[in-house]
Order: C-alpha cells, then sequence, then structure tokens
C-alpha cells in the first residue's frame, strides 16, 4: 500500500469518524461524552491524509527538479564506464548478498520491481464495517447472559415532580434493593427500559449500563409483577408505571441483587435516542 493509497485510507476513515460523531451512530459505540474526542479524532486524521498527500506531492516535485536532463552521447559513454569499475562498490552498498536492494525493498538486483503485499488492503475492511453496518445496541441476550452492575450509589437526590415520577431504571433499582424503596416515598414511578425473559418466562425490564464504550455494557435489571401485558416480547422497548415493591431475587448468573416493580400500566415505546444508560457511574 503506497502513500496515496494510506492517505485515502485515512481520509475515508476520519470522515466516517466525523459521520458517526455528528450523526446518532456514534451512541452505539460509546457514551455520549465521548463525541468531542471522536469529533478531534476525526479532523486529525482528515489532517493527517491531507499531510501525506501533500508531503508525497512536494517530494515527488523535488526529484523530478533534481533528475539530470539528457546527456551528450560522449558523456554518457564515460558514466558508464565509471559505473562498470566501481560495480563492486554499488553491489556492496546497494544489495545484498541475494542481489536484493536495501530495506526500501522496491528492486531487486536484476531490476525487478517487488509490490506491496495486497493483504495489505484488508485494512480496508473495518473502515468498510464502519461505513456501511450500524450494529444494534446490546438487547436481551447479553443482558441474561451477563450478572446486574447494579451498584449501591453515595446518596439518593430527591425525587423530582410529577405523578407519576419519571425516573431512570438504575436510579429505581437501586433505590429499591440498597434503600428499600424509603426513599421513593410510596409515589409512583415511570421507567422505560427493554423486555428480557429469562428461562421460567419471568419478564424483566434493562438498561445496560456504560462506563466507557458498548464493549464493557452490563446490565442493570428489575423484575416485573402486577398488571403485566400478557403478550411480552424480547428486546421490546416498554414505558412502565408502577410502585415499590419488597419482591427481589437473585441474578443467577452473579448473584446481585434484582428489585422488583409493581406494574400498574405499560406501553410500548420506540427505541429512545441512546439506548444506553450512562448514570450508573456517575
Amino acid at each position: 500500500m503506497n502513500r496515496q493509497a494510506q492517505a485515502a485510507v485515512l481520509f475515508l476513515l476520519g470522515a466516517a469518524v466525523l459521520h458517526a460523531s455528528v450523526t446518532d451512530l456514534y451512541l452505539r459505540y460509546v457514551k455520549a461524552g465521548l463525541q468531542p474526542l471522536l469529533l478531534a479524532a476525526g479532523v486529525v486524521l482528515i489532517v493527517t491524509a491531507l499531510a501525506t498527500v501533500w508531503f508525497e506531492v512536494r517530494e515527488h516535485r523535488t526529484a523530478s527538479a533534481a533528475r539530470p536532463g539528457k546527456k551528450r552521447a560522449g558523456e554518457r559513454d564515460g558514466e558508464e564506464a565509471h559505473e562498470q569499475e566501481d560495480g563492486h562498490e554499488h553491489a556492496d552498498t546497494d544489495t545484498d548478498t541475494d542481489g536484493h536492494t536495501d530495506a526500501d525493498g522496491h528492486t531487486d538486483g536484476h531490476g525487478h520491481t517487488h509490490r506491496e503485499p495486497r493483504i495489505a488492503w484488508l485494512l480496508v475492511l473495518p473502515l468498510l464495517a464502519l461505513i456501511l453496518v450500524a450494529p444494534p445496541a446490546l438487547g436481551s441476550y447479553s443482558a441474561m447472559r451477563t450478572g446486574t452492575a447494579l451498584q449501591a450509589p453515595f446518596g439518593y437526590a430527591k425525587l423530582p415532580a410529577g405523578d407519576p415520577v419519571p425516573l431512570g431504571l438504575v436510579d429505581y433499582a437501586s433505590r429499591a434493593a440498597y434503600d428499600h424503596g424509603r426513599s421513593l416515598g410510596g409515589r409512583r414511578v415511570r421507567i422505560t427500559g427493554f423486555v428480557a425473559l429469562d428461562h421460567a418466562g419471568t419478564p424483566y425490564l434493562v438498561r445496560m449500563a456504560l462506563n466507557c464504550c458498548a464493549a464493557d455494557a452490563q446490565p442493570v435489571k428489575i423484575g416485573l409483577s402486577g398488571r403485566i401485558p400478557p403478550v411480552l416480547r424480547p428486546d421490546t422497548w416498554l414505558e412502565v408505571t408502577g410502585t415499590y415493591t419488597a419482591k427481589r431475587t437473585k441474578d443467577p448468573v452473579n448473584s446481585g441483587i434484582i428489585p422488583f416493580l409493581d406494574v400498574s400500566a405499560a406501553r410500548p415505546v420506540p427505541t429512545p435516542h441512546d439506548p444506553y444508560d450512562e448514570s450508573w457511574n456517575n
């Protein structure tokens, strides 16, 4: 892969990163707070590609300007004779014992050109995947095979006004699991998450919590009881309204606490703008 090809790949990669950063696509890979770093990375890649092309053009012009013009026949013959006398010296400095060139490796002793390995173009495949394939957010399959990431908080903020109270799933789960619902004050809450079912068919509402990026996403789960819809499909997003219940269970994967919510109403909703929950470690 020559420098022009390298510059083209860098430019396309930078453009793809910028495109993902200014749209919702980057949220499938990293948390929202990393958007400025992605924008900066995309700009750096594009500037590097343009600088690579500029240096390559300048080097080519410099080499062309330094190249001598046609010489007279006598001068040409004299130089050829001189080259024959110094043939051994050139061979020692420019080629190895096998007649190949030095570290540049472009030609051998016989004047044959060595091409760059074609396998280098496989570097383009991740770029094509980034441009053409938008991976779905992690869902119920990953959630039910990973232990809950619920952690005890340092404290509990005052609940906002409203009835029902709009509350994040992680916030409710921590209040229900570690504060036993005391900070909820018996109020109704409204929570959004996607559905996951265990082997026994028990429904859970889940949000995947991010620490940095989708690769380290872990689920936070709450069980659903009460007026549950008769038909639930995994990965369907629901908005549920209900109240605290002391019912709880242990996650079979890591024995973590899974609190429950007593559901009074539920309705399907579209997938949110940001499917991941970042509040658990803030």
